[in-house]
């Protein structure tokens, strides 16, 4: 081989070399900016599930209230009835 075929195969490989280089390169940044992409997209759905827990909380909250309010009707309402009892079998307690 001579110099000059050398020098091109040298140049040939380093031209390949700095062509894969590149390309691994530009692979980087792609991964980098889905990295990107993503981290934005956990920090969306971490607001969402902290707006989610907030709403359930309220929800379950409420809900408890309005159980706790039911038990209380239904006493009130059995009172209720055994006073009409009372009152329409001539006011004798059972």
């Amino acid at each position: 081989m001579t110099d000059t075929n050398a020098a091109e195969a040298a140049s040939t490989r380093l031209q390949r070399a700095l062509a894969a280089l590149e390309e691994a390169v530009e692979r980087r940044h792609e991964l980098e900016r889905g990295r990107g992409v993503l981290s934005e997209q956990v920090h969306t759905l971490g607001v969402d599930r902290a707006r989610l827990a907030d709403a359930l909380d309220r929800q379950t909250a409420r809900a408890e209230r309005l159980d706790s309010v039911g038990r209380e009707v239904a006493g009130r309402l059995d009172e209720a009835i055994a006073t009409v009892r009372t009152v329409l079998t001539g006011g004798d307690a059972g």
